[in-house]
């Protein structure tokens, strides 16, 4: 069973930085994209970022690009550093995983090409 579990979400103040991590397990994600959504209360899920199998590709919301910093670890493991955070990023953050091999380009920005999901980490921005 696959399993993508996130974690580093909590409260920081505006401004603030915080990183989250996701960690799959069950099979293999060492050739599959990996992205970041978000879904703040009443609002669509959003998109922030999302990485391509190699590491080598990158792609970010217009809202987060400069401030966001996606990467990868090891094949399972996937990273969002958040830098300069505002109060309208406030939000539940989730990981996911493309079940496909070799995503590139703009089909990571659509929630629609991940097939797995975790069940999300909240992140709270004071002002």
């Amino acid at each position: 069973q696959v399993q993508l579990v996130e974690s580093g979400g909590g409260l920081v103040q505006a401004g603030g930085s915080l990183r989250l991590s996701c960690a799959a397990s069950g099979r293999t994600f060492s050739r599959s994209a990996m992205g970041w959504f978000r879904q703040a209360p009443g609002k669509e899920r959003e998109f922030v970022a999302a990485i391509s199998w190699s590491g080598s590709s990158t792609y970010y919301g217009d809202s987060v690009k400069g401030r966001f910093t996606i990467s990868r670890g090891n094949a399972n493991t996937v990273y969002l550093q958040m830098n300069s955070l505002k109060p309208e990023e406030t939000a539940v953050y989730y990981c996911a995983a493309d079940g496909n091999s070799y995503g590139t380009g703009s089909s990571l920005y659509t929630g629609a090409t991940y097939d797995y999901w975790g069940q999300g980490t909240q992140v709270t921005v004071s002002s």
